[in-house]
């Protein structure tokens, strides 16, 4: 599937494939919550990273999040880089070098109609705010951590993965 995103004030626009694109997770992460998730999660697609194209690339900021595990002392950065736009603040996608094929773009800034997920997994639980009360269905998977599954899995297991 091909998508198109953009920022809100529509500076920064970038298209590109993406085999994963049904909105399935949201991660309850404080930096999830605090960079990108009004609801108090974000939610993150799977794309390809060669064909991510960019308009307005002037306008792009990354933020690397500091990060400090418990009992470590101090914080260190984060690998993953968070590309916003700098004029009005819209998270628009992560990448990362440790899986540099990858890129995932944020479902709030994707601007072509998604599918409906048939299940959500929400993961971070362990980390949400305690305002958050999270809307979880029947079938939908929790996880106090990370899950096992991939967002590649998950896509598989369901017959989702977009090939054309």
């Amino acid at each position: 599937m091909h998508l198109q995103g953009s920022c809100h004030c529509g500076k920064v626009r970038f298209r590109l494939r993406s085999t994963h694109p049904v909105p399935y997770q949201r991660c309850y992460c404080s930096i999830c919550r605090k960079t990108q998730g009004g609801g108090g999660y974000a939610i993150n697609l799977g794309g390809d990273a060669a064909t991510l194209k960019v308009t307005g690339r002037a306008h792009l900021r990354i933020y690397q999040a500091r990060m400090k595990d418990p009992g470590a002392a101090r914080a260190t950065r984060s690998p993953a880089r968070r590309h916003f736009c700098g004029a009005c603040g819209s998270a628009l996608w992560l990448w990362d070098p440790r899986w540099p094929d990858l890129v995932h773009p944020f479902a709030s800034a994707i601007d072509t109609p998604l599918p409906e997920p048939p299940e959500t997994t929400h993961i971070m639980l362990g980390s949400k705010a305690s305002w958050v009360t999270p809307a979880i269905g029947p079938g939908d998977r929790k996880h106090r951590d990370y899950p096992r599954e991939s967002i590649a899995d998950w896509h598989e297991r369901l017959g989702l993965a977009d090939d054309d």
